[in-house]
């Protein structure tokens, strides 16, 4: 007992909302709880701290690291102990004198009695995965009368659902008995959330696996869930209000803004119910046996850290031109290499070697992040179209970690509409400064200037899309029927339409195919206006870095894709988009220096009228100092995204 410890005054800021006197029924209330984990514990600190006097707490299970983002009472002061005794203490600390016992064993078929003995209420916070001893309490909670509680956290939300003396059973709405543990937890996800409103937004879906007991779960479903239970819970203990009661539910998404009440007459057996019972078997893979567990990655080195990181820089059309090789702990080699050969838009290695350079900025990053320097030095006797790196790590002079290390794999590619709403002050301030000391950006963001740039990337696009050198590296740099891919562009993240898309994997097999549509339908039509014209006219602004001097070689280009990448990071860090616009450059640098790199007139003719209208647009000098050109702007992010090779491919083994 605390000598200070005053109950009135401790809960009286609770006055108001409940009279005097319904806090003194609630200070003589007793309320079972089973599971001090994810929303357990919250549950148990929610109700305490509104005054309720009388717990039993069940929780076998000590915390560990895992349990840090969402569990009250895991801390690094708290590691291995039992979670019930450390929030049994944590609960006391707020209400000395708490009528409170503890089951350390957890609940159990044998200590049910127990642990259901003259409570008023039970709210589960049992384990999502525990369907055994969950249908066991719901049940004898249903035999005893007691009025029975569940909030599950779900994305950053929280679904409630209560079964109550007379009502509808647990058993009678989630329907588990005869069924497969897979089935039951199915069941038993898609009852308390029949609106599902988390699915949308679920950006991981590989961490959600049914069969190996693993979810995700956030901090903020977990305080959510305490406070939508511990409201029911008044209500059911002070007869107040309407307390919803199965087949009735709600779920409220945080993150969708989004309240439902929801309403399923005969639970899991009313037909909404079985057809997304259908449809989720097939979503989440519903298994008859457990599949083995994928085996542990193996402890990288700091350069395999650094390298890892590293490799997530952006190349054209993902062709990731680099290879690594490790020397020693301090010594990496950079092999690069370039696809002027076989890709047109590659013109004498130029694209190449910018993603260079924005390799060379990842890696610097990536070593901040190990408090680790970076020296870098280019081979000399290596010709331009295998530029080649030593890159030192030294650990003399620590450095700080860059603040835009944690933005390296959140960054990609947008190539949808952005949002219009202008840049503020700060944020072209800080895109200005990424590129400082050696590039500026012109930006182009009037609706004159995006109407220009609009009639720009079209007529480019009409090269892109007519050309038959264009046509070999499109057909070999998409991959179809895809949202993710290490070593391509997935058709998903090119930015058509479905329809659109189709028809280009047809287009994209002959091309006679191309020549037809071109030719007879208008083929270029619909990519223009939804790659091209849309996406310009539906951004916040377009953008040119430019140099201060013309780029001359590989020294430069390089030094340019370590801007563009800061740039670019530096963008994401923001919270914006960016899309490249790159080909105009491109054609017009081919004009300049008089290179033919297509068969066709038509192509050429127009890529001198390209290589016009761009100094039209951003003036003669800067078309001829500019090296990264885009649009950027507010707007989700890309559902599909190429991704990397894995760091093994990328490996060059020469012990």
């Amino acid at each position: 007992m605390h000598a200070d410890f005053d109950y009135g005054l401790a809960f009286s800021r609770n006055t108001g909302w409940v009279t005097r006197d319904e806090q003194t029924i609630l200070r003589h209330k007793r309320i079972a709880i089973a599971g001090m984990g994810g929303v357990g514990g919250s549950h148990l600190l929610t109700l305490t701290r509104l005054g309720v006097g009388a717990f039993h707490i069940a929780d076998f299970d000590h915390f560990e690291l895992a349990n840090f983002n969402r569990q009250a009472g895991a801390a690094c002061s708290t590691l291995q102990q039992p979670k019930a005794e450390v929030l049994a203490r944590l609960a006391r600390d707020i209400h000395p004198e708490l009528d409170l016992r503890i089951f350390p064993d957890g609940v159990t078929t044998a200590n049910l009695p127990a642990f259901l003995d003259g409570v008023d209420l039970y709210v589960d916070g049992l384990d999502f995965f525990a369907m055994d001893i969950r249908r066991a309490v719901f049940a004898a909670c249903a035999e005893a009368g007691i009025p029975a509680i569940t909030a599950a956290p779900l994305g950053m939300g929280a679904a409630l659902l209560s079964f109550l003396p007379g009502g509808m059973s647990f058993e009678d709405y989630f329907r588990l008995e005869g069924q497969p543990e897979d089935e039951q937890l199915l069941r038993f996800l898609l009852g308390l959330s029949p609106a599902m409103l988390q699915r949308g937004y679920l950006v991981d879906p590989d961490a959600v696996d049914l069969a190996r007991h693993r979810g995700p779960s956030t901090p903020m479903a977990c305080e959510l869930c305490a406070g939508v239970a511990a409201t029911q819970a008044l209500k059911l203990l002070l007869h107040r209000g309407k307390a919803l009661a199965a087949p009735y539910g709600l779920h409220f998404d945080a993150y969708r803004n989004r309240l439902v009440k929801t309403w399923r007459p005969g639970g899991n057996h009313h037909p909404v119910q079985r057809l997304a019972l259908h449809i989720a078997r097939k979503q989440f893979g519903v298994r008859d046996r457990v599949p083995p567990a994928p085996p542990s990655a193996p402890r990288l080195s700091t350069a395999e850290r650094i390298l890892n990181l590293a490799r997530w820089a952006p190349s054209g059309d993902n062709t990731q031109p680099w290879r690594f090789e490790i020397r020693d702990p301090r010594h990496v080699v950079i092999h690069g290499f370039d696809t002027r050969d076989h890709v047109v838009y590659d013109l004498q290695g130029h694209a190449s070697q910018i993603a260079l350079g924005a390799l060379l900025e990842t890696l610097t990053i990536a070593a901040s992040g190990e408090q680790l320097s970076v020296n870098i030095s280019r081979r000399p006797d290596m010709p331009d179209t295998h530029p080649t790196f030593d890159v030192t790590l030294g650990a003399d002079m620590p450095v700080s970690t860059d603040p835009l290390l944690p933005y390296i794999r959140v960054r990609c590619t947008q190539r949808r509409a952005l949002s219009t709403r202008p840049l503020t002050r700060h944020e072209r301030a800080a895109l200005q400064t990424a590129v400082k000391p050696n590039f500026h950006i012109l930006w182009l963001d009037h609706t004159q200037k995006k109407i220009a740039m609009a009639r720009l990337t079209s007529a480019n696009a009409a090269i892109r899309l007519t050309i038959p050198e264009a046509f070999e590296v499109h057909r070999r740099v998409i991959e179809w029927r895809s949202r993710f891919s290490p070593d391509r562009i997935p058709d998903q993240a090119v930015g058509l339409d479905p329809f659109t898309t189709r028809l280009m994997e047809w287009t994209l097999q002959k091309w006679q195919r191309v020549t037809f549509l071109n030719r007879y339908l208008a083929g270029t039509l619909m990519p223009r206006l939804q790659l091209d014209v849309i996406p310009a006219l539906r951004c916040a602004a377009h953008f040119v870095i430019v140099a201060q001097n013309p780029p001359q070689g590989v020294a430069d280009y390089v030094s340019a894709g370590r801007a563009v990448q800061r740039f670019w990071l530096t963008a994401t860090q923001q919270g914006l988009h960016v899309q490249p616009e790159m080909t105009p450059l491109i054609f017009a640098d081919y004009v300049r220096k008089g290179l033919r790199f297509t068969q066709s007139d038509k192509g050429w003719a127009r890529a001198r009228r390209v290589s016009r209208q761009l100094e039209g647009v951003i003036g003669v000098e800067l078309s001829r100092r500019a090296v990264f050109m885009g649009r950027i702007g507010a707007g989700p992010a890309p559902t599909a995204r190429s991704t990397r090779k894995s760091l093994e491919e990328l490996m060059i083994d020469r012990s």
